[in-house]
């Protein structure tokens, strides 16, 4: 039996309004088989107990998608194994989880009935200051990232108002609609759109996961500088499709969680992605549309020392940015100390097993 596909995403992310979180669009209640909501504190193994079940489906030649979180690249925040329709969420703050239909779609798994609540509560004062610090700190980086957003957004208004030609964008739309839907008309149903993030901003950098999401039969890459029109390219591309009846996968900017970057048309097995200097990825034969070709290059080079400056200036408040969540990491880090050694992870390892056996009885009622 040969192994299945890993893909890679965030459901939520630190950006200009904060922490935003897509995680409804994980896998819809009306979809979904099971949905199980991980509950307990830092270090009580959720992470580690979601990404088990991903790989032990894997082996078996399932297709999972692993969930990462944008304060911890290297951790998961869930696991969907969409050929069942079952998913695994950490269901703890920041992205608070509950069921929405209890026992009919969804259930809670509660790993805090595996510690030792007396041992936790000795460090009471502690774990209460290491949250309050957590929050400041993350909320300083949420400052510093609304202000780095200011400044991209003045370059945006710039080139979108008055160095970018809209009509020969709005060109690009055409065509390659006509290229996508020929004369396909409305449907009598409109598509799902699935809401996630392909990157992030994480106490490591800026990480993407383009390279797992990015491998349909046809691929389309996107280059031009903030306000040139990707964006509205593939709006109008993803609402065309979501017109005549396609399902689509929408992955939104780290910055911006409202911008969309990449769109993946599953049934059509055609993907759009955007690449600029702060995420890219190299696909084989793709098609690369550059919109940069419909600058107006004297107006550019009229607010060219302003547009510099403004790049030089968000590239250091992001660097701020980085360092300021690695830091609320760390803090949280300390946290897990309080909570590993109050676990009883034999007893998680049992509930683990018992969670295992229940998802394979969901695929093979799904194959049966």
């Amino acid at each position: 039996m040969s192994k299945g596909k890993i893909r890679e995403m965030f459901p939520g992310g630190n950006t200009s309004q904060g922490f935003f979180s897509y995680y409804d669009y994980i896998l819809r209640q009306e979809k979904a088989v099971k949905i199980f909501c991980i509950k307990g504190g830092p270090g009580v193994g959720k992470s580690t107990f979601m990404r088990k079940i991903g790989y032990e489906m894997l082996d078996m030649g399932y297709d999972v998608e692993f969930m990462h979180c944008s304060s911890d690249s290297n951790s998961l925040d869930g696991v969907v194994i969409p050929s069942i329709n079952v998913a695994l969420l950490d269901g703890t703050a920041p992205h608070v989880v509950d069921p929405k239909n209890p026992g009919a779609v969804d259930e809670i798994i509660n790993l805090g009935d595996f510690w030792d609540e007396d041992g936790i509560r000795k460090n009471k004062e502690a774990i209460l200051e290491a949250n309050k610090e957590v929050g400041r700190t993350f909320r300083r980086a949420y400052r510093y990232l609304k202000s780095a957003y200011s400044i991209y957004q003045d370059n945006e208004e710039i080139v979108e108002s008055c160095c970018v030609d809209k009509a020969k964008v709005n060109e690009v739309s055409e065509k390659l609609m006509k290229e996508l839907f020929g004369d396909k008309g409305i449907a009598s149903y409109e598509g799902k759109d699935r809401r996630l993030f392909a990157s992030a901003i994480t106490p490591k950098g800026l990480v993407n996961y383009l390279h797992t999401l990015i491998n349909t039969d046809r691929a389309y890459i996107l280059k031009g500088m903030p306000g040139t029109g990707t964006q509205r390219v593939l709006q109008k591309l993803k609402e065309a499709a979501l017109e005549r009846g396609f399902d689509v996968e929408s992955f939104y900017c780290a910055l911006n969680p409202n911008k969309i970057e990449h769109l993946i048309i599953p049934d059509l097995q055609i993907s759009f992605t955007t690449s600029n200097l702060y995420h890219n990825v190299d696909i084989k034969d793709s098609i690369e549309i550059n919109l940069d070709e419909y600058l107006f290059s004297s107006q550019l080079e009229k607010y060219r020392e302003i547009i510099e400056s403004n790049s030089a200036n968000f590239d250091h408040l992001l660097d701020i940015v980085i360092k300021t969540i690695s830091k609320a990491k760390k803090i949280h880090d300390l946290l897990e100390n309080y909570y590993i050694p109050n676990m009883d992870f034999v007893s998680v390892q049992e509930c683990f097993e018992d969670t295992l056996s229940r998802v394979l009885k969901y695929a093979r009622e799904k194959e049966s």
